[in-house]
């Protein structure tokens, strides 16, 4: 069993939602791209925001770093304002 759950992370990822507000994520397909690209990110070099032993996999750190909201899940809205030089 994958710990923590997807529900798990969707509500840890969702926690700063303000109500009535549309949820950053909605869905398990959301959870995975958004892991997977922060395990890009791990295993293209840079650094775990959390403390995880070297034989600890870049996904596993990901997940982590998600259900620790040490990565924060921009919506489409939100990546559309971003300045194209800090991307």
């Amino acid at each position: 069993m994958l710990h923590p759950s997807y529900t798990d992370l969707i509500d840890a990822v969702n926690s700063g939602v303000e109500e009535g507000e549309e949820p950053v994520v909605q869905s398990r397909y959301s959870i995975v791209i958004a892991t997977a690209r922060r395990a890009r990110q791990l295993i293209g070099g840079e650094d775990p925001m959390i403390h995880a032993p070297r034989d600890k996999k870049p996904l596993s750190v990901a997940v982590e770093e998600l259900y620790e909201q040490k990565v924060k899940i921009l919506s489409e809205d939100d990546s559309e304002e971003e300045d194209p030089e800090e991307a």
